[in-house]
């Protein structure tokens, strides 16, 4: 069944007459007749009947005038939702963070972008590094945000922003204000570490790596920021922390910041998406909130 065909049946239909469809439509009214007859011919059926005013529809007609109502309200439907998405009036984001970021820099960036569009909804996932990456794999997740790498060339990778790692400890600690010390140093005294999979654990384990300790007193593994964080300032020992994740502490003084001797530890952080990824019309208005955010938060490692 040609679309054209129903479309120009349907106005008749609505219209209750050849010449007001005509009008409707913009075409003659002879184009108007051609159309139904080739509809007509297509379907074996007669649809219309001819009256001196107007047209009367057929059994068959009353049918196919019903369902060709139903098929282009939908169409109307779909129209409206697509540009309700391009005006951003509805929608839907899923988002996946890694746990600093899905802790706590996502969610002001959430906050502000619900602020500005209060129907989109937005989903966030938080989870450590390689659970973001397979959420994004298996497409829980349109957009990922990470602080570990991600070498893999299935994903579309690119830095948004700098992080600076730290060392942090109670205000009792032994080290805690004795001024800047080598890494090396620290690994002398109880550590708590977050869980292998984790971006800051891979990060603590390249600095580990770049000072050449091999044995260190870590026996204490943790799954989340926050739950290193409420260790340490109960005294359990120092952990790397991101910046992100401390800075309240820092302010009302629960933790302190153990300097280390040399220039500052940052890395990257990551926004990964699947390749040649169709982003929802909300997700750039969205990047643009993060990209803000960045410059607020964000460390310069020059």
């Amino acid at each position: 069944m040609n679309l054209h065909h129903l479309a120009v049946f349907n106005a008749v239909a609505e219209a209750g007459g050849i010449n007001r469809a005509s009008q409707r439509l913009r075409i003659s009214q002879p184009a108007v007749s051609r159309q139904i007859q080739i509809l007509e011919e297509a379907l074996g059926l007669t649809l219309l009947e001819r009256q001196p005013r107007g047209v009367r529809l057929t059994e068959a007609g009353q049918i196919l005038a019903d369902y060709a109502r139903r098929i282009f309200a939908i169409a109307s439907q779909g129209e409206e939702v697509l540009a309700d998405l391009r005006s951003l009036h509805t929608g839907k984001l899923r988002i996946g963070g890694s746990m600093s970021l899905g802790n706590y820099f996502l969610p002001e960036v959430i906050a502000a972008f619900h602020g500005d569009h209060p129907e989109i909804e937005i989903v966030l996932e938080v989870g450590n590094t390689e659970s973001v990456i397979d959420a994004i794999r298996h497409g829980r997740v349109d957009i990922g945000f990470i602080e570990g790498k991600c070498d893999n060339g299935d994903y579309d990778v690119e830095r948004f922003m700098y992080d600076e790692l730290i060392v942090i400890a109670s205000p009792d600690h032994p080290l805690a204000g004795l001024g800047p010390m080598p890494f090396h140093r620290l690994c002398q005294h109880s550590c708590v570490m977050r869980e292998s999979g984790s971006g800051t654990r891979e990060a603590m384990d390249a600095l580990l790596e770049r000072a050449g300790v091999g044995e260190h007193s870590f026996n204490l593994t943790l799954g989340s920021p926050e739950a290193v964080k409420r260790a340490v300032q109960r005294g359990a020992g120092l952990a790397v922390a991101s910046n992100l994740t401390v800075v309240n502490e820092l302010d009302n003084g629960t933790l302190v910041r153990i300097p280390l001797r040399g220039p500052p530890v940052h890395r990257e952080l990551l926004r990964v998406t699947l390749p040649h990824k169709q982003l929802a019309p909300a997700a750039h208005p969205f990047l643009q909130r993060v990209e803000e955010y960045s410059e607020r938060y964000g460390s310069n490692p020059q």
